[in-house]
């Protein structure tokens, strides 16, 4: 037996370091690596069986061919030489009657892997296809912080050790970032206290020492709250305001007056005595810190929400303390220069941009020229892109030639024209870099694929030969593409990291001394004033809502990613669309528990069976998880109910900016 080292490839700030176990070929075991210093050894329950993934019997196995209607599911076995013609000859027509934008790219995050991930983007620009405006998780995450702190570093994970307040700010982390919690286990033992500011009392709310629910779309308001209280009490660090921040002394006068924790408490349903213990107990801290996470950034106000609350802890002068600040993410693109992956200078003129979260919309519009291909890998549309009848109406498009790249019959690949078998991460090689600590992590093929799948890489190599592209940069190995980027980045010159990240080993990038107060924005400083934006002071904006009942909450499922690990009896076969209320508002609808029930409004109808929980507040609805159709207890899951609203700011999605009213079934 041999022990090899891999990297989870999902969509997850952790990025955990595995070790497999292969005996005669074949994955038998994947545990946690101990080396992994941010992740420690230990994995979440979906990884801890990933062989069960990939040795899955739901495996695509060969390319297929659609045999019966579109949505169908029927398919018949081809080789991939035939499957590869198929695609470039319908390709080639359409290319020659409507031109090259009328074909659409349609990816997102089923791999994290820089290589495998972005492996499309030359061959699309070559093309000179349709570009798809990736955006559909949390730009207005990064774009609210930006506007506060430019490019600044966020803080290393270590300094919650020694913070004394620790706010899980909007983040489920039991379920998205599980390992933090080690982290936080440092500082409660050191006696640091953990508040929890959410939306519900998600399971997290088991390892706060308080919990704080605020309504759907209003943190914006609780800050400002804050905020009022401090600027009222003269709770401000003002020595480290006059050093370091722009613009507090003008929001001070100018919108906080407006914002008492009386006014507050209307807007966002917590008690004013509350609001005010927060931001006592926020600023009183020695050394507060914020893990923020990413569901709060998907309202109409997602932008503005998140660079309220980027201010507070320059407010309060958290980042000249050890122990204090905020993490919304890391950024290691110094580490990789990602552009020798995408190669942008490929295309060689402008082509569209469609946004992913109006693929529905962009299926069914009348657009010169038609969206006549859709060509979708590592991610499942049909079931995670919102307004989910519109999309599945344009999937179902006769005159529509879908390729599906995937391992698993998913919602989307029922749609296919071609579906082309993938391998999963152990199956080839990849890069990887966390967005929630400053680890990467090289990984080779562990095992040879399975069946006849093929990765990214390989798949639009043989296209681009196949559409007579006449560049050497389509017939490089995956290693080859990986060491080139290493030789040209200045980080990877270090001879021990170099050694490091070539044997497979997690390495982690030490921010520089100093970097906390190193302020990378125009000014130099905190831009709470930030003249650049359109609102220069940060106020409170609305969530969009709908004129629905009660608000929609779409929370993680710990057994699933998004609707990655549907194919996993072992995980998915008990308690799978439940709509949680609270039990004032199930007697008000006379619904009683395990009732089904449907969940509507202008965009569509879902079933549901209802659960009925008291860690729901009055007024909010709660599903978890994104279930394949197969799952559901009706003919559509929960993005049949979701918005192609944008954010704000970055074109965002608005996933959980939507309300629904709730009646039994009849």
């Amino acid at each position: 037996m041999e022990i090899l080292r891999s990297v989870c490839p999902y969509d997850c700030p952790d990025t955990c370091g595995l070790l497999v176990y292969v005996e005669d070929g074949k994955a038998i075991k994947v545990t946690g690596d101990p080396e992994h210093s941010f992740t420690r050894g230990t994995l979440c329950p979906k990884m801890a069986h990933y062989e069960k993934t990939v040795y899955s019997k739901r495996r695509i196995l060969t390319p297929l061919r659609r045999s019966g209607p579109k949505g169908s599911g029927e398919f018949a076995a081809v080789s991939w030489e035939e499957a590869i013609e198929h695609i470039t000859t319908n390709w080639q027509q359409i290319i020659a009657q409507y031109g090259a934008e009328a074909i659409l790219p349609y990816s997102y995050a089923g791999t994290m892997g820089l290589v495998q991930r972005n492996a499309g983007h030359p061959f699309f620009y070559s093309l000179g296809a349709s570009r798809l405006e990736r955006t559909i998780c949390s730009p207005a995450k990064g774009y609210g912080w930006q506007a506060v702190m430019g490019q600044t570093m966020a803080p290393h994970t270590n300094e919650i050790h020694t913070s004394d307040l620790v706010i899980l700010w909007g983040i489920h982390a039991l379920a998205t970032d599980i390992h933090i919690l080690h982290d936080i286990s440092i500082a409660r033992k050191r006696g640091a206290k953990v508040w929890l500011i959410d939306t519900y009392e998600t399971p997290t709310a088991a390892v706060a020492d308080r919990t704080v629910v605020v309504r759907p779309g209003t943190d914006g308001a609780l800050v400002l709250g804050m905020m009022h209280v401090m600027a009222r009490e003269n709770l401000a660090d003002l020595d480290f305001i006059n050093n370091h921040v722009q613009g507090y002394q003008e929001l001070a006068e100018t919108v906080l007056p407006e914002y008492s924790p009386e006014v507050v408490s209307r807007i966002t349903g917590i008690a004013a005595g509350v609001i005010e213990q927060l931001a006592r107990l926020y600023a009183g801290a020695h050394a507060p810190f914020i893990r923020l996470g990413s569901g709060l950034s998907r309202y109409g106000n997602g932008a503005m929400t998140i660079r309220l609350i980027t201010c507070l802890p320059a407010v309060v002068g958290a980042w000249g303390k050890p122990g204090g600040g905020l993490l919304a993410g890391t950024s290691m693109e110094a580490a990789f220069d990602t552009n020798l992956i995408t190669r942008e200078e490929f295309q060689t003129q402008s082509t569209r941009v469609i946004n992913m979260n109006t693929l529905g919309s962009a299926l069914q519009e009348i657009t010169n020229p038609p969206i006549k291909s859709l060509y979708v890998y590592i991610s499942n549309p049909a079931a995670i892109a919102p307004d989910q009848n519109q999309v599945l109406a344009g999937l179902a498009r006769e005159d529509l030639f879908t390729v599906v790249h995937e391992r698993f019959m998913t919602d989307t690949a029922k749609y296919a024209d071609i579906l082309l078998p993938a391998t999963t991460s152990l199956e080839h090689s990849d890069i990887y870099r966390s967005y929630g600590n400053y680890i990467m992590q090289r990984a080779y093929p562990v095992i040879e694929p399975v069946g006849q799948a093929k990765s990214n890489w390989e798949v639009f190599s043989l296209l681009a030969n196949a559409m007579g592209f006449d560049n050497r940069f389509f017939t490089q190995a995956p290693d080859d593409l990986i060491d080139s980027i290493l030789a040209k980045s200045p980080v990877w010159q270090d001879k021990n990291l170099q050694e490091i990240l070539q044997a497979g080993r997690p390495v982690e990038l030490s921010p520089p001394a100093g970097y906390k107060t190193d302020f990378k924005t125009p000014s130099g400083k905190i831009e709470i004033l930030n003249p650049r934006e359109d609102h220069p002071l940060p106020r409170y904006l609305n969530p969009h809502g709908d004129d629905a009942e009660f608000w929609l909450i779409n929370s993680p499922d710990m057994r699933l990613l998004n609707s990655s690990f549907n194919e996993r009896d072992d995980l998915t076969q008990a308690n799978k669309m439940l709509l949680k209320m609270n039990p004032a508002d199930a007697a008000k609808k006379g619904l009683s528990d395990g009732l089904p029930v449907i969940a509507g409004n202008e965009r569509g109808e879902v079933n549901f069976t209802l659960r009925v929980a008291d860690t729901i507040p009055t007024g909010v609805v709660v599903t978890e998880g994104v279930w394949w159709l197969e799952h559901a207890a009706g003919s559509r899951s929960v993005n049949a109910l979701t918005s192609q609203r944008l954010t704000d700011k970055a074109k965002g999605s608005t996933f959980y900016d939507v309300k629904v009213n709730v009646r039994a079934c009849s």
